[in-house]
């Protein structure tokens, strides 16, 4: 049975892991609408600049959540990763949730090949197989653990193929591969669980949709890449 699960992994992805960046290359941006509840309520846009062989992908987010017209739960962040080729040499981000600032200092240590973390949840090192948990790159579909763009945390995850199907978004029909993301420890109380829906599209490499429910219906949704 593993043979089998694996064997259609590999078939949903056949890309070679060390080319994952070029998939990018033609992207200079990407932008998300960010719905609760069917209603707009922020963005999260990602950059990307080149210069030879090391792209930085920058990251803005920003939400509100009102009830009856009071500011309930906002978060407003900016991150940035840098790569060299494809390997991941460092992540930084800040972000201001509900007025406390949480953060992630992330530095890829060349000697011992693993990740050094500074970061409001989490302080300690994690193994280089681990991505980060923003939704631009498709390698958070091939990854069993991933670290919160947030807070540094790390958690562990099983990403499971629902099937093939088709996503109409924004006046556009597109093929895609729906998967879920969820937690491998279920111990781990409900609100802090991964229990992800995702929806990518191979054509363009690209997550075109994410949805979740927590406290209401999410959705992150590409508007629009360039």
């Amino acid at each position: 049975m593993k043979k089998f699960l694996l064997l259609i992994f590999l078939f949903v992805f056949p890309f070679n892991s060390m080319a994952h960046m070029a998939h990018y290359n033609k992207f200079n941006k990407i932008e998300m609408e960010i719905l609760k509840d069917g209603e707009v309520i922020g963005y999260n846009f990602y950059f990307f600049k080149r210069n030879k062989n090391e792209t930085i992908v920058t990251n803005q987010i920003k939400f509100t959540v009102k009830l009856f017209g009071a500011t309930v739960f906002e978060i407003e962040g900016f991150g940035e990763e840098k790569y060299i080729k494809d390997k991941l040499i460092s992540f930084e981000s800040k972000t201001r949730q509900n007025k406390k600032e949480k953060f992630v200092n992330l530095k890829l240590n060349d000697q011992t090949n693993e990740f050094e973390i500074q970061g409001s949840s989490y302080t300690g090192i994690a193994s280089t197989d681990n991505v980060v948990g923003n939704w631009w790159s498709h390698k958070i579909l091939q990854a069993n653990s991933q670290i919160s763009p947030v807070s540094g945390s790390i958690k562990e995850q099983v990403v499971t193929f629902i099937g093939k199907e088709k996503l109409d978004l924004y006046g556009k029909t597109y093929d895609v591969e729906h998967f879920k993301l969820t937690s491998k420890d279920i111990s781990i109380p409900k609100d802090k669980r991964l229990n992800f829906d995702v929806w990518f599209n191979k054509k363009n490499a690209l997550i075109l949709k994410v949805a979740y429910s927590r406290l209401g219906n999410w959705e992150y949704k590409v508007k629009k890449f360039e």
